[in-house]
C-alpha cells in the first residue's frame, strides 16, 4: 500500500537569464527554498515530491523580449542531461524526493532549434521522464513542439501515447507533465490519464490569465475530468533586466494543488516573495475512486469512436519547423496566427465579428 505523501512546490523569485551562465544563481536560490519548504513541510506528513515552476531556471527572455530562436537555441537552451540538471538531480538525493522542472533545452538531433522539457528526477539522482512541451504560449513562445515536426517525431520515437504524453510509474504513482498552456487543451489531460498519469506536474501561467481565474479553472477541470492529481505552482516575482532593482509580478500568484475530484487541496495566493505550496497526496485514494465510482471516474465512459470525428479533419499545422527555423513575434502572428483564424472562418467554423473593418 502506498502511505499519503506530503508533495511541495516552490514559488521562487527569478532573476531571468541573459546567459547561459546566469542559470546558476536561480539554482543556488531553489536550493535554498527547497530546503526551507521541505522541512517546514515535513512537520506535517514525509515529503515525497518536490515541484519547481516553468520559468524558474531561466525565466523567460526569449518570450518576452523577442529573442531570435535560433540565437537562443545556440546561445541559451540547456542539454538534459548537463550542468544545471545534476544540480536538481543532486537535490534530489539529498532531500530523498522526487522532483518535477522544466527548462528550455536543445535535442540532440536539431542544432537551430530549442523546446520546452519538462523532467522527473527519482531520489537516486537519475531523469526517468522528459516530456517535449506539445503547446506552447504560440503568440510569444518559439520553443519547437513534437507536432512542428510530427512526422520526423513519428518515426523516430512511434506513433502512441508515451511518444507524446509520456508517463513514468514510480514508487509516489504515475507521474505526467502538462506545462503551463498545455493545461487549456483537454487533449493533453487526456493524453496523460489514457497513458496511466496519477500525479500531474502544471506550471507556470502569467497574467492576465491568472487573474482572470484561468490557471484556477483549467487546472480543476483537468484534475475532475481525468481523476488525477494537478499541482500548479506559479511563478514568483522575476527581475527581467541584467541590472533590474524592482521585479515584476509576472505570474499574478495564485498557485494551487488540486485532486482527483477537482478540489483544491493547496493554495498560495501571495506572489510578493519566495514562497511555496505544500498538499498531502493520496494515491490509494485516488484508485478507489477510479475503480469504486458509478459516475466520476469519468474516463471509464468515454466515447472513443464518435470522438475521433472532432479530430479528423487538421486545424493547426504540422511540420511546422521540419524546414524552416521559427521566426519572432511578427512574422508568427503573420504567417501562423491570421492564417488559422481566417482559416476557421473560411471554413464557415467561426463567424467574422463586426468590430473589425
Amino acid at each position: 500500500m502506498l502511505k499519503p505523501y506530503g508533495a511541495v512546490g516552490l514559488v521562487p523569485t527569478i532573476r531571468a537569464a541573459h546567459s547561459r551562465a546566469d542559470i546558476g544563481r536561480n539554482i543556488d536560490h531553489l536550493e535554498d527554498l527547497a530546503h526551507g519548504a521541505l522541512w517546514l513541510s515535513g512537520l506535517d506528513v514525509p515529503v515525497r515530491l518536490l515541484v519547481i515552476p516553468e520559468g524558474a531556471l531561466q525565466g523567460f527572455t526569449d518570450e518576452a523580449l523577442d529573442m531570435d530562436p535560433k540565437e537562443f537555441a545556440h546561445d541559451h537552451a540547456i542539454e538534459i542531461p548537463g550542468p544545471e540538471t545534476d544540480r536538481l538531480a543532486e537535490l534530489a538525493r539529498s532531500m530523498n524526493v522526487y522532483v518535477m522542472a522544466q527548462a528550455k533545452a536543445r535535442h540532440e538531433d536539431w542544432d537551430d532549434l530549442f523546446f520546452n522539457v519538462g523532467i522527473v528526477i527519482d531520489p537516486r539522482g537519475d531523469i526517468i521522464l522528459k516530456h517535449y512541451k506539445m503547446t506552447a504560449l504560440a503568440a510569444c513562445e518559439r520553443s519547437t513542439s513534437p507536432h512542428d515536426l510530427f512526422d520526423w517525431w513519428i518515426e523516430k520515437y512511434g506513433r502512441t501515447l508515451q511518444a507524446f504524453w509520456p508517463t513514468v510509474d514510480t514508487e509516489i504513482g504515475c507521474l505526467g507533465v502538462m506545462m503551463a498552456m498545455e493545461g487549456i487543451f483537454p487533449e493533453n489531460g487526456r493524453g496523460l490519464a489514457l497513458n496511466g498519469a496519477e500525479v500531474v506536474y502544471r506550471a507556470s501561467l502569467p497574467n492576465p490569465f491568472v487573474q482572470r481565474d484561468v490557471l484556477e479553472i483549467s487546472s480543476r477541470a483537468r484534475a475532475l475530468e481525468n481523476n488525477f492529481f494537478v499541482l500548479s505552482p506559479n511563478i514568483g516575482p522575476i527581475y527581467m533586466g541584467a541590472q533590474s532593482t524592482t521585479p515584476i509580478d509576472a505570474g499574478g500568484g495564485n498557485s494551487l494543488f488540486v485532486d482527483y475530484m477537482g478540489r483544491v487541496i493547496g493554495r498560495q495566493r501571495d506572489s510578493n516573495g519566495s514562497t511555496y505550496i505544500g498538499a498531502t497526496i493520496d494515491i490509494e485514494a485516488l484508485r478507489y475512486h477510479r475503480e469504486s465510482a458509478k459516475v466520476t471516474n469519468w474516463v471509464k465512459d468515454i466515447r472513443t469512436e464518435a470522438a475521433q470525428l472532432i479530430y479528423e479533419n487538421p486545424i493547426y499545422p504540422k511540420n511546422l519547423y521540419l524546414d524552416e527555423t521559427p521566426g519572432r513575434h511578427e512574422w508568427y502572428q503573420k504567417q501562423v496566427i491570421d492564417e488559422q483564424v481566417r482559416k476557421l472562418q473560411d471554413s464557415g467554423i467561426w463567424r467574422r465579428s463586426g468590430y473589425r473593418d
